[in-house]
């Protein structure tokens, strides 16, 4: 389909404002300097300066999510992430904004003091529940099963009427969000006069909704863009399959043909995972520590900064030559870097 069709198709469904779209596109000339001169062309997607409280590509799914919310008339919303979630940070914000009760549930101890992301968590008003399992990690259960895990335990906190978001937005609702970003993209890409078909854009998976939403959306419009999401926390039993899933998924609601096979899943998973999710390691540091000197642009090193380590790798060891054009899709996460100052010091 063409891009007015998916983009009609998309104005029909319930959204909330949560962003001013489009997010800025620009390339990095600093950067792209000290590369080598075999090196592809490096853009940036500024998808951190989305939505509320400090930003970041949750707000794309954060605005169909919430319309649902509101339309069934929910008063609490449940949802669940690493201590430095993103995600959970943004969704206490717009349940503040919507005078809604955020539920936020922690799989951890309770930090002695909260900084960074659980710091922003508590100024906006949301619950927090702290629960040391002491156990999984590494990819001990699918990111399904964790779901359905995860509204078992919080059910008798919360009571059975609450909205369970999936963690990081991972359903269609919110990965709709995506699929339109795959049109902003092929809008811009298009009236800047870049080849659609040297382009790749590269991007940080935690959950893969962001890389699901981004396949299901080029490939609905036909468009050669490729994509390819770097795994950063080692995190889910059968990661690409959960991916593939909802993309097929946000295709069929869109009325689209194109299915994707496990093998068709554009994802590096483990290599630039570091030691274990939300454990920072010298690449993602590094990296970092180049793109804030030569370009001022924050990443974090739970997120952005491992998956632009990975970029920074796969151009050191020849994967994108001269001549191709390589988008990073930076996806929020600076509020972070308060919880690692001892790592970036």
């Amino acid at each position: 389909m063409n891009q007015e069709e998916l983009r009609r198709q998309l104005q029909q469904l319930p959204r909330l404002p949560y962003y001013l779209a489009p997010s800025p596109l620009y390339p990095l000339p600093r950067l792209n300097k000290v590369l080598t001169r075999a090196a592809p062309e490096i853009w940036i997607k500024r998808d951190d300066e989305l939505g509320p409280a400090f930003g970041g590509n949750k707000g794309r799914k954060l605005a169909y999510i919430m319309a649902d919310v509101l339309i069934q008339g929910k008063r609490k919303v449940i949802t669940y992430g690493g201590l430095q979630s993103n995600h959970a940070r943004m969704t206490a914000a717009a349940c503040a904004a919507l005078g809604l009760e955020a539920h936020l549930f922690f799989f951890a101890r309770k930090p002695p003091q909260l900084t960074g992301n659980l710091l922003l968590n508590q100024l906006l008003g949301a619950r927090m529940h702290f629960i040391p399992f002491g156990g999984g990690g590494d990819a001990f259960l699918t990111l399904e099963a964790t779901n359905r895990l995860v509204q078992l335990v919080a059910r008798p906190r919360t009571g059975r009427s609450a909205y369970f978001m999936p963690v990081g937005g991972h359903n269609v609702t919110g990965c709709l969000g995506y699929v339109e970003a795959a049109c902003e993209i092929h809008e811009q890409v298009q009236s800047q006069n870049l080849p659609p078909e040297k382009i790749t854009i590269l991007t940080a998976a935690g959950t893969g909704g962001t890389l699901a939403g981004l396949m299901a959306g080029f490939a609905l419009l036909n468009s050669p863009i490729r994509v390819l999401g770097i795994d950063i926390g080692k995190l889910w039993k059968r990661f690409p399959q959960s991916i593939a899933r909802l993309a097929n998924e946000l295709i069929k609601t869109l009325h689209g043909k194109k299915r994707f096979a496990i093998d068709d899943v554009p994802l590096i998973e483990r290599t630039y995972a570091g030691p274990a999710y939300a454990q920072p390691h010298p690449p993602a540091i590094e990296a970092i520590r180049l793109l804030a000197r030569q370009e001022g642009i924050l990443l974090d090193p739970v997120y952005t900064g491992k998956a632009f380590a990975g970029l920074i790798n796969l151009v050191a060891h020849g994967r994108f030559t001269a001549g191709d054009i390589l988008i990073f899709l930076h996806t929020g996460g600076f509020p972070s870097l308060w919880a690692y100052a001892d790592s970036l010091l």
